[in-house]
């Protein structure tokens, strides 16, 4: 067992609140009972004649970016009549040219929206645990398509929503995620707007900013880095807290979210080096300055250069999630062998916080864990004695042919999540430095256990780096233990 020497740690830790606090990962999650009928009926009626693969819109998208580079290429003038107007970019995603028609949308809906809302849930949730004080009240959701977003805030924070603002450019995009929020009650006050200039005009200026603004699987979809940065930086002019973008998990989808990390933080950082330098007198200056700056809140551990930004591996996580009737009735083909009942969604994701990242201990600071030959040497012979009086729970199997996933006790599923948040509640890591990320699946091979973990490498978390971490069996069983136990997206304590 490990034992305590120092008493300076706001947080008192043991093995078993170490795994709590470390354990970020889903291993699957379960679309909500309530979504799962709310695309039901919407996609009713609906004939599969209208339905168009994503794979032939995906194909198209990729299609636009390489000719709107090729023309900016090739004509420098137009390039820079394109620079005076950002928003007229030819990208499925952006605010312009092609747009989701009723077609798209459908596919989007049947195929996409449950996997999409999958990431975006578990980006949110990881949110709510690095910061439990925090509960958005006004949230903006820029490219809010379907509203997929929405709906994993309201999973997240169900009481604190009271104003949500969604940007979104299409009209069936709007008028789908309408009808899957006909039958839900107590909604908070929704706007919705073509653009981020319409919102800027019929907003006030006190009244612009948002606690949480939300960017979810569109950044990608810019051609440009120029426009990629004007639209993050306008999001986070909006932002009074917490920035969140989402990406697909893919090499394209880690460049776009490491540049603007980089971005944010080097603009964060000119500014506050600016405000600081301007300090004359120790009252109202420091006050502006202490509003400058800016810190990861997740998945990053620290502040500095993404140590992966270079190299050949990039970082992403991983969400197993339970395919729904719906994907498995549209994304299925006649000839084709029957769909997996699960998905694996990748993507990849940063969320930003206005200030200063706070000084915390760190976790291991103080600890001193007993070897296995000192455990046991303390062990006792009793303990070693089998029950074999125990009695056995005969296993119930499950009639596939009567299965459906999309039905399910509701109440029940409710009174799970509340459970695990008062759980969560209690086991939240702090968001100083000594909060390290395992970024690939470990790596178990008998008594020891290897991890890739993205750490930070001063108590600051200015700087980081990306190790390989070794655990063994006979020199810390405690934490061998935890590290047998810990998915690819958790945390590991230093």
């Amino acid at each position: 067992m490990a034992s305590l020497l120092l008493e300076t740690s706001q947080k008192i830790f043991n093995p078993e609140t170490l795994r709590a606090t470390a354990k970020q990962s889903q291993q699957c999650l379960v679309v909500p009972v309530r979504l799962r009928h709310a695309i039901k009926k919407y996609l009713r009626g609906t004939p599969f004649t209208h339905f168009q693969p994503l794979n032939t819109i995906k194909d198209v998208n990729s299609q636009l970016v390489t000719t709107t580079s090729r023309e900016l290429v090739e004509d420098t003038l137009k390039s820079v009549e394109q620079s005076k107007q950002r928003w007229k970019i030819k990208s499925s995603y952006g605010d312009i040219d092609f747009k989701y028609m009723d077609d798209e949308t459908i596919a989007y809906v049947a195929s996409r929206m449950p996997a999409v809302f999958s990431a975006c849930h578990r980006v949110l949730k990881e949110v709510r645990r690095r910061l439990p004080g925090f509960s958005p009240a006004r949230v903006l959701d820029f490219r809010a398509g379907t509203g997929l977003a929405f709906w994993a805030l309201r999973g997240v924070w169900p009481e604190s929503l009271e104003k949500v603002n969604l940007v979104e450019p299409s009209q069936s995009m709007q008028r789908a995620g309408r009808s899957l929020i006909q039958a839900m009650k107590n909604l908070p006050l929704i706007h919705s707007y073509d653009s981020i200039q319409a919102l800027s005009k019929s907003v006030n200026k006190s009244k612009r900013g948002h606690d949480l603004v939300v960017a979810s699987y569109v950044l990608g979809e810019i051609p440009s880095l120029k426009d990629r940065i004007t639209i993050v930086r306008q999001l986070w002019d909006l932002t009074q807290d917490v920035l969140v973008l989402v990406e697909p998990g893919t090499p394209h989808g880690f460049n776009v979210i490491s540049q603007m990390r980089s971005h944010i933080l080097w603009m964060e950082k000119r500014k506050f080096r600016k405000s600081k330098a301007a300090i004359n007198s120790p009252s109202k200056d420091l006050v502006v300055a202490q509003k400058h700056g800016a810190f990861i809140v997740a998945p990053c551990p620290h502040d500095g250069q993404c140590p992966l930004a270079r190299t050949s591996k990039y970082c992403h996580f991983v969400q197993h999630l339970e395919r729904t009737s719906s994907q498995r009735a549209y994304k299925h083909s006649k000839g084709d062998p029957p769909l997996r009942g699960f998905e694996d969604e990748k993507f990849c994701f940063v969320a930003f916080r206005r200030g200063q990242r706070p000084s915390e201990p760190w976790p291991l600071d103080g600890m001193k864990f007993e070897t296995l030959k000192e455990q046991h040497a303390k062990r006792n012979p009793e303990d070693l004695e089998i029950d074999y009086e125990a009695e056995d729970i005969p296993y119930e199997e499950v009639d596939p042919a009567t299965y459906d996933s999309d039905v399910m006790d509701t109440d029940a599923a409710d009174q799970d999540d509340e459970d695990e948040e008062e759980q969560e509640e209690t086991t939240s890591a702090d968001l100083g430095g000594g909060w390290g990320r395992i970024i690939f699946s470990p790596v178990r091979r008998g008594r020891h256990v290897t991890m890739d973990v993205c750490r930070s490498t001063k108590q600051d978390g200015s700087e980081g780096s990306f190790e390989r971490v070794v655990v063994t069996q006979s020199k810390n069983p405690t934490l061998h233990h935890q590290a047998r136990k810990s998915l690819w997206g958790d945390l590991w304590p230093f």
